[in-house]
C-alpha cells in the first residue's frame, strides 16, 4: 500500500506540475502577445516586410477554410493601404499536391499584390520554422506577421526570442470554427517555449540564405 501512496502522489504532482506549467505558458505568450498585436490597421506602423503564416486553402479540398481567406484579405489590406511594400508567405510544401506558400501567392495577385513584392518560403511546415527562417534565411529582423490573434500571439513571442522585431495584425477570426483550433494552440503555447529555453529547436528545412529586393 505504501508503494502504491507513493506512486498516486508521484502521479499527482506530476499533473499539477504540468497543469500549472500549461497555465502559466499560455498566461505568458497572451500577456506578451496581445501587447504587440493589432487589430485595426490604423494602429500598424509601416514596415518594409510582412510574413503571411500559411495554412491550407480549403477543408478537406472541398470547403473555403476561412482562416486562410481572412489571413489573405488581412496581408492585401496591409498592401493597399501603404503599410507593406513586401510578404513572405511562409507555410508546408511538404508534398507535390500541397502548395500553401504558392496557393497563398495565387490569391494575393488575384488581389492586385503584383508578384515582384512576394517572396515564398516553402520551409515553414510549422510556426517556429517560418518565424525563425524570417531572420535566419530571409535576413529580416522588423516585420508584421499577419495570422488571426490566436496565432499570432505565439508567433511573436517566437519572434522575440529569435531577435525579430515584430508586431502582429490580426486577421478576422472565423465565426464558426471549431473549437479544437483553440485547444490545439493552447497546448502548442508549452511547446513553444520548450522549443526556445529546453530544446533549442531548429527549422526542419534550412539552406542559405536569400536576399529580398524591397
Amino acid at each position: 500500500m505504501k508503494i502504491f501512496w507513493k506512486i498516486s502522489k508521484g502521479i499527482l504532482l506530476l499533473l499539477l506540475v504540468m497543469i500549472l506549467f500549461l497555465l502559466f505558458s499560455n498566461i505568458c505568450i497572451v500577456y506578451y502577445g496581445t501587447s504587440k498585436s493589432f487589430s485595426l490597421i490604423e494602429e500598424i506602423k509601416p514596415c518594409d516586410v510582412a510574413l503571411v503564416l500559411g495554412t491550407s486553402s480549403s477543408k478537406n479540398g472541398v470547403d473555403e477554410n476561412l482562416f486562410f481567406t481572412y489571413r489573405i484579405k488581412a496581408a492585401a489590406d496591409l498592401y493597399h493601404s501603404g503599410k507593406v511594400k513586401h510578404f513572405i508567405l511562409s507555410g508546408d510544401n511538404s508534398n507535390a499536391k500541397y502548395n500553401e506558400p504558392q496557393d497563398m501567392k495565387n490569391r494575393l495577385m488575384s488581389m492586385g499584390v503584383p508578384a515582384s513584392s512576394i517572396t515564398l518560403d516553402f520551409g515553414g511546415r510549422r510556426t517556429l520554422d517560418s518565424v525563425v527562417r524570417c531572420k535566419r534565411i530571409f535576413q529580416q529582423s522588423k516585420i508584421i506577421i499577419v495570422s488571426q490573434a490566436f496565432h499570432n500571439y505565439r508567433a511573436l513571442f517566437l519572434a522575440k526570442y529569435n531577435g525579430i522585431d515584430a508586431v502582429g495584425f490580426n486577421a478576422k477570426y472565423p465565426k464558426k470554427s471549431k473549437s479544437n483550433t483553440i485547444i490545439r494552440e493552447i497546448f502548442a503555447r508549452p511547446k513553444a517555449i520548450l522549443d526556445i529555453f529546453i530544446f533549442r529547436t531548429k527549422p526542419q528545412i534550412m539552406g542559405a540564405k536569400e536576399n529580398i529586393k524591397i
